[in-house]
């Protein structure tokens, strides 16, 4: 059994569309490597901060990560054998020159920690539908409602005027 630690940067990818963490921000791994008769089971936990925006007004959002991971990489010899016994759908990861390559394990453990719609804070109003101004910023913030006769009536208005 070893017990690694890391400080590494972020590649490229380590996140959503909406929120991740930028390339080449520090990320740090603590890992547990142990030799186990099918391979080596590596396990730890990976730590960044997440940079993205608000789901609902757009601002920006700072999320810290601090994720957990385990993967079992197989030894070439046991894996045709844990293949053959695993579902159709299991993925099982190979040694390959005795090396790991943990970064596909870093970027899922991120990917799944990360919240799927980032707020800035939980009551967070969001933007008005209409003129798309900031609802946290103008408190009471409302337009003039015009009932659905009145919608009607202004459509009517609008084909008279064009014809």
């Amino acid at each position: 059994m070893r017990e690694v630690s890391l400080d590494l940067q972020a590649s490229d990818g380590f996140g959503t569309v909406v929120i991740g963490i930028p390339q080449d921000s520090p990320i740090e791994v603590d890992a547990r490597l142990e030799s186990v008769v099918e391979g080596v089971l590596v396990s730890g936990t990976i730590a960044g901060e997440a940079v993205g925006e608000c789901a609902r007004c757009l601002d920006e959002v700072v999320y810290d990560i601090d994720a957990s991971f385990s993967e079992l990489f197989f030894y070439p010899e046991r894996a045709k054998v844990a293949q053959e016994e695993a579902e159709e759908d299991a993925e099982i990861v190979v040694l390959e020159d005795d090396q790991i390559d943990l970064e596909p394990l870093l970027r899922d453990s991120v990917v799944f920690a990360l919240p799927f719609q980032p707020l800035c804070s939980p009551d967070c109003p969001g933007l008005c539908s209409e003129c798309g101004v900031r609802l946290a910023d103008e408190e009471g913030h409302a337009h003039e409602a015009r009932g659905p006769m009145w919608s009607s009536l202004q459509s009517l208005f609008n084909e008279t005027k064009e014809s």
